[in-house]
């Protein structure tokens, strides 16, 4: 899970104006799916989603990809703002 962990944040980082801000945080949830919270300055919110969302569907095919090469097969990607 590190791997993805890493490579998420890695990739958000490149994405927003306030690096600082940016934490990726990892849960089981009941049913065994890992859900991965992203949270990002509210600033950047626009940047991660992208126009008609087409950005963080970007983002959630490379994570999950990612993830399904190390071998998870259930992950879930929320994205968040403080």
């Amino acid at each position: 899970m590190d791997v993805v962990k890493k490579f998420s944040e890695e990739l958000i980082l490149g994405l927003v104006k306030n690096p600082d801000i940016v934490k990726v945080q990892d849960f089981t949830d009941e049913d065994g799916s890992i859900i991965l919270d992203i949270i990002v300055h509210s600033d950047d919110m626009g940047t991660i989603i992208g126009k008609s969302g087409n950005m963080i569907r970007a983002i959630r095919t490379l994570v999950q990809a990612c993830a399904y090469k190390q071998g998870i097969h259930k992950i879930k990607i929320n994205v968040d703002s403080i």
